[in-house]
């Protein structure tokens, strides 16, 4: 009987993350044909849903990459945003992204630019995108 509730509980954790890694993949398919560019990954380019599922579903479960606290990743935006107006501009974004640390590329920047800014604003409210940004851990 406790097998079953612990085999329940695992066919459910796998199916949230099946869902989260489907939305996260959908993300980069930007021609919506079940792949995402990845060039320096693999020979063809491009690697197919069906075999990301099942890599990332094991990396997931055996928790093997620990996302960054939310409290850190609070910290991190809050270094950027000094008097604490809970938001950085498009520009500041850009600036930071592309011209400090490890710059984004170009593609990145955009996909974080989709994501990240809201587009009335024009800004990224920090506290917002770490929100969607973090993994439950329950």
């Amino acid at each position: 009987m406790a097998d079953d509730k612990e085999r329940g509980g695992t066919e459910i954790a796998v199916a949230e993350y099946h869902k989260k890694i489907k939305e996260a993949f959908e993300v980069f398919d930007h021609e919506a044909n079940n792949t995402v560019d990845v060039e320096e990954e693999e020979p063809t380019g491009y690697i197919r849903f069906e075999k990301f599922l099942p890599v990332m579903t094991e990396v997931l479960l055996e928790r093997r990459y620990r996302p960054s606290p939310e409290d850190t990743l609070l910290r991190a935006f809050e270094v950027l945003d000094p008097s604490k107006r809970g938001f950085l501009t498009k520009e500041e974004l850009i600036k930071y992204m592309t011209e400090e640390g490890e710059p984004f590329s170009q593609e990145e920047m955009e996909e974080m630019l989709s994501a990240a800014i809201d587009p009335e604003s024009n800004s990224i409210h920090y506290k917002d995108y770490i929100a969607m940004m973090v993994v439950d851990d329950s």
